[in-house]
């Protein structure tokens, strides 16, 4: 076996190993877990799983980070898909500079628009709401969609878009038939990077959110009961927290390769 493959092997042998050990500790008694170090269940045990899927609260929180990430992937790609083709086709007067500073707003950490964000939606009465996470989460998406779909549209080149308007289509019809299957790879890859980033966000997530919205990483960091960390049911909502972002992946698994070879990935 040459040297490339076992590297490669070891290296996703390394990568796997803190997802196997979260699997093998969901499957574990508390008991278990605390008192002896072993690689696979004694005694396996459905018992964590069955806990999530009967708590309400557990229930409610998964429910409200689909809604949200949903919301979220949404407005952004029907913001930034209009943003990016602007950027992509249209020279005009300090385009360069609002390029630039879309990018600086996805470099300012989270924590930073806590405050605001908390003062604004109290305003606006959307305190704890899935509409208060999306729309804040779309401060830093945006951007990133923009900056990703840009990438895409400036590899078609022009004459497309001046062909399709002498044939008599409209910029609607043009777009829907002609341009969107084009930059598909790029929606797809822009899609994923934004559902992943809203689905792990916390600093926001937990600054703007109290019962109603509460997410699931939220509920992850509030596991402690008054017996202590429950790790087993931690590292069993920590598996099924992982389902979604696989779902996604395996869906536009095609488009990610598209995407990442000629995209601004």
């Amino acid at each position: 076996m040459k040297k490339r493959t076992l590297g490669l092997l070891a290296y996703f042998i390394i990568l796997a190993v803190p997802i196997y050990w979260m699997i093998n500790t969901s499957l574990k008694t508390d008991n278990e877990i605390l008192k002896q170090l072993t690689f696979w269940p004694k005694d396996p045990t459905l018992k964590n799983y069955i806990e999530i899927f009967t708590s309400s609260i557990w229930r409610n929180s998964f429910f409200n980070s689909i809604v949200y990430v949903c919301l979220n992937v949404l407005i952004t790609l029907v913001a930034a898909v209009p943003g990016a083709y602007a950027f992509s086709r249209w020279k005009f007067r300090g385009d360069h500079h609002l390029f630039f500073w879309l990018l600086t707003n996805r470099m300012a950490p989270a924590a930073v628009f806590m405050v605001p964000f908390t003062e604004l939606y109290y305003t606006m009465h959307i305190y704890d709401t899935h509409w208060a996470v999306a729309l804040a989460h779309c401060l830093f998406n945006i951007p990133l969609a923009i900056w990703i779909l840009e990438g895409f549209m400036a590899g078609i080149p022009r004459e497309i878009d001046e062909t399709a308007f002498i044939d008599g289509y409209s910029f609607g019809r043009f777009f829907r038939k002609v341009f969107f299957p084009l930059i598909a790879p790029g929606i797809g890859v822009a899609a994923f990077l934004c559902f992943t980033f809203s689905w792990i966000e916390l600093i926001l997530a937990k600054a703007l959110t109290v019962t109603e919205a509460k997410p699931v990483v939220v509920t992850l960091t509030v596991g402690i009961g008054a017996e202590g960390v429950r790790w087993g049911l931690l590292a069993a909502a920590g598996v099924l927290t992982m389902v979604p972002g696989a779902i996604v992946v395996y869906f536009v698994r095609n488009y990610l390769a598209k995407g990442f070879a000629l995209g601004r990935v």
